[in-house]
């Protein structure tokens, strides 16, 4: 267990008024601090008992607390912990936390440390601590399901596997070079190579996934576009429910992205109003549709607006961002009903490849309930889960495609070199044990042993 030397402490509940407020202390100085604030012996572990606490320098009572003692290395940090549950209210707590900072050898936590302790300590790799960080920021049901398949160790699991698979394949190429004399099966390196090859495609197969894992941390990315007066603000208002961006007949009113949290089917996403694509005429206006373009490129969807009084025409800039992630929708159809014709979108109109298409009326809200039930199929269909848990982060990502490099140079080394395919099969169980936090040499040699009995 790591040694630490100084002993924090923090708020560990939410920050204002409330019925109970928790603080957390951890570390070496954890129980003699409780003690100074209760004036008594602590109490058995896991025991919560009812305690006075006081300020230790001036002696003023501070609040009638619930007390929880938890000992190292049973405990979330696996150091001595304290639990303080106390009355929610601004003195309170302000009072405790002043008390405890005057204790020699306290300090307050920084953002995160409670959780590094716990890493530190091996209550949590890497990937259950990101899990953690997720449940508590999470707000949707499918983003919670997702921090807690991961805080369960769901990631953990699937990346030490590959990992032990791959220690497994590196100490039996160490043996076969560093124990030619010794009575090794016949063709180590030869049957390893298969069993390798098998596994870069599992990693391959399992990085084509639409990076839904990293959309449902930060929500689907649904971009609303079109030219001037095609009805994008007004269209975000519906969706949103609320007067979020200004509506206004006058072209160019939206220069700037316009960016709406929602709830989607219980999927978080991301509703992003831009400027109208136009010949700019100002340098304003030209920065505004430049951002317009650079997040349809990085769009999970991008709903491509354009008015019924011109359909079937297209504008060309707005065509040129019709493809398979596209949603047609053809606005403001109540025009034309008040002229006394009724819309129809015909098919042969439509271009080819579309994720979707609509016509509606955001006046009188025609319309809007297919598009809003489409978007909800489409959205829950991206972002199902899998069988098997989804990468979560860019870094995961990032290790686990350098983790296939590294094996597509094992294949070229293999008939050539043991030494350097020995090496590309060490790095890719490197990269891959950066995620969990888990790097080291003792598991390969434990393989060597268990496996080969080298040295009897």
């Amino acid at each position: 267990m790591t040694d630490f030397k100084e002993t924090i402490f923090a708020l560990a509940s939410g920050a204002g008024i409330s019925g109970i407020a928790v603080v957390r202390i951890s570390g070496a100085g954890a129980f003699d601090a409780l003690k100074l604030l209760s004036q008594s012996p602590r109490p058995k572990a896991r025991v919560a008992v009812v305690r006075n606490l006081v300020d230790p320098i001036s002696a003023a009572r501070l609040d009638k607390a619930l007390v929880l003692a938890f000992e190292g290395p049973a405990s979330f940090t696996g150091e001595d912990s304290v639990e303080l549950h106390l009355h929610g209210g601004p003195s309170v707590i302000a009072g405790v936390l002043g008390a405890l900072a005057a204790i020699k050898g306290l300090r307050p936590a920084d953002p995160g440390e409670f959780s590094r302790r716990a890493f530190e300590n091996g209550k949590l790799d890497l990937t259950e601590a990101e899990g953690l960080n997720d449940l508590i920021h999470a707000q949707t049901a499918a983003q919670r399901a997702q921090a807690l398949a991961q805080l369960d160790g769901g990631l953990k699991d699937l990346y030490e596997g590959w990992r032990a698979q791959l220690m497994r394949h590196l100490a039996h190429l160490e043996a076969d070079i560093d124990f030619p004399d010794e009575d090794l099966p016949d063709g180590v390196a030869g049957a390893v190579l298969p069993n390798i090859l098998r596994l870069k495609e599992d990693l391959t197969q399992y990085l084509v996934d639409g990076r839904r894992g990293e959309a449902l941390r930060d929500g689907f990315r649904i971009v609303i576009l079109g030219e001037p007066n095609a009805g994008k603000s007004t269209l975000l208002n519906a969706l949103a429910k609320s007067d979020v961006a200004i509506v206004s007949d006058e072209e160019g009113t939206t220069r700037d992205v316009i960016e709406v949290a929602l709830d989607l089917a219980g999927f978080p996403v991301r509703l992003l109003d831009t400027a109208g694509l136009r010949e700019g005429e100002g340098q304003i206006e030209q920065e505004g549709i430049r951002r317009a373009l650079k997040r349809a490129d990085d769009a999970d969807l991008k709903l491509v607006l354009v008015r019924s009084d011109t359909w079937p025409n297209i504008a060309e800039a707005s065509r040129a961002l019709l493809d398979e992630r596209s949603f047609l929708v053809i606005t403001q159809t109540d025009r034309l009903e008040r002229q006394g014709s009724m819309f129809h979108v015909k098919h042969a109109d439509l271009p080819s490849g579309l994720a979707g298409y609509a016509a509606i009326s955001a006046k009188t809200d025609g319309g809007l309930d297919p598009l809003f039930e489409q978007l909800s199929a489409h959205v829950s269909g991206a972002m199902a889960p899998r069988e098997v848990p989804s990468l979560t982060r860019i870094r995961h990502r990032a290790a686990l495609e350098e983790a296939t490099e590294h094996l597509a140079r094992f294949e070229e080394n293999a008939g050539m070199d043991a030494v350097l395919a020995a090496e590309d099969v060490r790095m890719a169980a490197r990269a891959i044990g950066r995620i969990t936090g888990r790097v080291g040499v003792e598991d390969m040699l434990d393989i060597v042993f268990g496996d080969f009995c080298i040295g009897k």
